[in-house]
C-alpha cells in the first residue's frame, strides 16, 4: 500500500489536519506526511494526547475531522481526552486514528510492545471505537471500504481507528535530514559512564540510548547493573529517577533522557526542580528528533532545555558543546548538588549493529534491584 494514496484519501474525505507521534510501523507514512505535496496541514505533537486535542480544537474551528497517528503505546496518552472530551456522550468529535501495531500477537517483537499488542483491539473496543486492520495484503477496494465506513462513523460524530500491521506500507520517498549537531551520542553516552564513578545509579529512556548505555556499560564495566533502562514508558524516566533519588536521598542518580522523552510528559520538570533533590542529576541527549522510531523531526525543535530547567528551579542547567566538557559531567557529580541538567546536542546517526538487551526486561529488573540492595542498603 502506498502511503502516499492514503493521504490523498484522506484529503478527499475532508480531512485537513494530521497530527501525531511517529512509529516505526508507520515509519514510510512518517516519511511521507514530511514529503506529501498535497494541502494537509501536519504535526508531530509532544505526546499522543495532544494529538488529540489539536484535533478536537481544528474540528471546532472548521467542522472538519482531524487524524491523529500514533504507536499503539500512544493508546494511553489519548484515553483522558478521547473519553472526557471527544466521546459522543460528551462534545461528540469526530476524529480518524491511525495506529502502528507493535507487540502484535505471533509476531516477534520488543518486551514493552508484548502485552500492549495483545490489548490493543481490546482498547478500542472498551472506548467503543469501530476499527479496521489493515496489512500489505489489503487491496485498494477494501481499502476504499475501510475509508467509507470511517467517512460514515466520523459524519455521526464518532471516532475510527485503523490498526496497520509492521510492513503495511510500501517504501516511497525516504525522507532525510540533518540537525547540524556533530557529537555522535554513542561517544557521548560512552564517556559519560567512563567519567562516572561506580557508585552512581542511571536511570535511562527508552529506545536507542538504553541500547548504547546496554553496550556501552557491558563494554567498559563488563556488566550494566546499576542502569535501570526504561524500555517503554516514553517520558517517564525523568520520574522514575526521582523516586529513586528520594527514596535513597544518599545515593547520587543520574536520568539519562531523551528530547522527544522529555517533551512527552515536560511537567516532569518543573515539578523535580520542586523537589530539589540534591543528589538528582539530568542529563538531555537532544538531536531534535524520534530516531528510534525513524528519526522524524519532533514538533519542537529549537527547544532548549537547559533553559527551561533554569527557569523552573533547577539548582544548575546548561548546554554542554564539546566533548570535554562532556566528560567533565562525572567529576561535577562528585563535588556539585543537584538538582542539575545538563543538556548535549548530538548529531542523527546510530550503528546498523546496535544490539538489543539480550536479557528480559524482568531480569534485568531484577538485577538492577539486587545491586541497590547489595551497595545500598544503608
Amino acid at each position: 500500500m502506498k502511503a502516499t494514496k492514503l493521504l490523498s484519501q484522506l484529503e478527499h474525505m475532508g480531512i485537513h489536519t494530521i497530527a501525531g507521534v511517529p512509529d516505526s510501523t508507520l515509519k514510510q507514512f512518517c516519511d511521507c506526511l514530511q514529503t506529501y505535496c498535497g494541502k494537509l496541514n501536519h504535526y508531530v505533537t509532544a505526546n499522543e494526547g495532544a494529538a488529540v486535542g489539536l484535533a478536537i480544537g481544528t474540528y471546532l474551528a472548521s467542522g472538519k475531522p482531524a487524524c491523529v497517528y500514533m504507536q499503539n503505546s500512544g493508546i494511553g496518552n489519548i484515553v483522558n481526552p478521547l473519553v472526557s472530551l471527544a466521546n459522543r456522550d460528551v462534545y461528540g468529535i469526530p476524529m480518524l486514528f491511525i495506529v502502528g501495531w507493535r507487540g502484535e500477537p505471533g509476531v516477534k517483537d520488543e518486551p514493552q510492545h508484548i502485552f500492549q499488542g495483545k490489548i490493543t483491539c481490546k482498547l478500542f473496543e472498551t472506548l467503543s471505537v469501530p476499527y479496521k486492520i489493515i496489512d500489505k495484503n489489503t487491496s485498494d477496494d477494501e481499502m476504499t471500504n475501510i475509508l467509507a465506513e470511517a467517512d460514515t462513523t466520523l459524519s455521526h460524530g464518532d471516532q475510527f481507528a485503523i490498526i496497520v500491521k509492521k510492513e503495511t506500507f510500501e517504501k516511497e520517498n525516504p525522507f532525510h535530514w540533518t540537525n547540524g549537531n556533530t557529537m555522535l551520542r554513542e561517544e557521548v553516552l560512552g564517556n559519560i559512564l567512563r567519567e562516572l564513578p561506580e557508585n552512581i545509579i542511571v536511570v535511562s529512556t527508552t529506545g536507542k540510548i538504553s541500547r548504547e548505555l546496554y553496550e556501552q556499560s557491558d563494554m567498559i564495566y563488563g556488566s550494566h547493573d546499576r542502569i535501570f533502562m526504561t524500555v517503554g514508558g516514553m517520558g517517564h524516566a525523568s520520574m522514575i529517577a526521582l523516586g529513586i533519588a528520594i527514596t535513597k536521598p544518599e545515593q547520587k542518580v543520574v536520568c539519562i533522557d531523551g528530547d522527544g522523552a522529555a517533551l512527552m510528559h515536560m511537567g516532569a520538570i518543573p515539578f523535580i526542580a520542586a523537589q530539589s533533590p540534591q543528589n538528582f542529576y539530568h542529563i538531555v541527549i537532544n538531536n531534535q528528533a524520534h530516531e528510534s522510531v525513524g528519526a522524524m523531526p519532533t514538533g519542537c525543535r529549537g527547544a532548549q532545555f537547559s533553559k527551561i530547567a533554569e527557569a523552573v528551579g533547577y539548582k544548575t542547567a546548561i548546554s554542554l558543546t564539546n566533548m570535554d566538557e562532556v566528560k567533565s559531567v562525572g567529576n561535577r557529580i562528585q563535588k556539585e548538588s543537584g538538582p542539575i541538567m545538563w543538556e548535549i546536542p548530538v548529531t542523527l546517526a546510530s550503528r546498523s549493529d546496535l544490539g538489543r538487551p539480550r536479557e528480559s526486561a524482568r531480569e534485568n529488573k531484577d538485577c538492577f534491584m539486587q545491586y541497590l540492595n547489595e551497595n545500598f542498603s544503608h
